[in-house]
């Protein structure tokens, strides 16, 4: 069974820097690449990063590009989003996201809010 639980997400003040991490189970996570996606109050769930199985291969969403990274731990199973230079638009649910057999399987979201 696909498990992913998100976690790490807070306040932070506008400038600051938060890391959530994403630990999954339940698939084979080396062969699996991950994302992460976020969805503000009142707006639709839009992609921010993606990696692939061997952490090569990294995607930004241009909204997070130089302020984001995105890297995973194959040993521990956990993907992590360091987010730098927060802004109060980054303000958002965070999920992480796995396409499994065919599937999507999300976490349950972790809330960043930047505010001062």
């Amino acid at each position: 069974q696909v498990h992913l639980v998100e976690s790490g997400g807070g306040l932070v003040q506008p400038g600051g820097s938060l890391r959530v991490s994403c630990a999954a189970s339940g698939f084979t996570f080396t062969d699996t690449w991950m994302n992460w996606y976020r969805q503000a109050p009142g707006k639709e769930r839009e992609w921010v990063a993606r990696i692939s199985s061997t952490g090569y291969i990294i995607h930004y969403a241009d909204s997070v590009k130089g302020r984001f990274i995105i890297s995973r731990d194959n040993a521990k199973n956990t993907v992590f989003l360091q987010m730098n230079s927060l802004k109060p638009e980054d303000t958002a649910i965070y999920y992480c996201k796995a396409w499994v057999g065919s599937h999507d399987y999300w976490g349950q979201g972790t809330q960043v809010t930047v505010s001062s």
